[in-house]
């Protein structure tokens, strides 16, 4: 028994500094590999010439920087939701051109007119010729946010609904906003 208590300790030290050298290092190679893939990830994307060509046209139709804002595009059972926010709540700059873009928007796709979103993308997006034939079963609805504002889609039209969600998944993957794909249950805004 007295030899197992002094092997003891000096066992639990040896797996100890054993640990040490075997999982510290290993950590640090994660962590460097880990900040080494967002960097990666960030310059590829950067070299993404679609997406920069997007962005782009993106600040010369709307008339806000895209590297100042944030898209945000949601899937609802009934429509979606078209979501611009400044980044910094201090640019009002920002702030006022994202409502008159999307002011102007809450009234241009009722029309048919998806001249803005067709010029941005370089493409006519998924859902736009649908919705255009079907606009008079969709409705839209614009509201200003703090920071910036929204447009409602609605419908409650099949055909019309998964034009909708068409056109807004095309601006998810596009944008790369990294927003959720699943269709959700509305949430009220404040």
């Amino acid at each position: 028994m007295k030899n197992k208590s002094i092997l003891r300790p000096f066992h639990v030290a040896r797996i100890s500094a054993t640990v040490t050298r075997t999982v510290v290092p290993l950590l640090v190679v994660l962590s460097a590999s880990a900040a080494l893939h967002a960097q990666q990830t960030e310059v590829a994307q950067s070299q993404d010439p679609h997406h920069a060509e997007m962005m782009k046209r993106g600040g010369q139709e709307m008339g806000f920087s895209q590297e100042l804002t944030t898209h945000h595009f949601r899937l609802y059972k009934n429509g979606g939701a078209i979501e611009v926010t400044a980044n910094d709540s201090k640019d009002t700059a920002s702030r006022d051109q994202i409502r008159m873009h999307l002011w102007h928007i809450a009234r241009k796709f009722p029309a048919g007119n998806f001249q803005s979103p067709m010029y941005i993308h370089g493409t006519t997006p998924p859902g736009v010729p649908t919705m255009i034939a079907l606009r008079g079963q969709i409705q839209y609805e614009y509201q200003e946010t703090e920071n910036g504002a929204w447009v409602r889609v609605t419908t409650a039209s099949a055909q019309a609904r998964d034009a909708i969600h068409a056109f807004l998944l095309y601006q998810i993957v596009d944008h790369k906003t990294g927003d959720s794909p699943n269709i959700s249950d509305e949430v009220k805004s404040k």
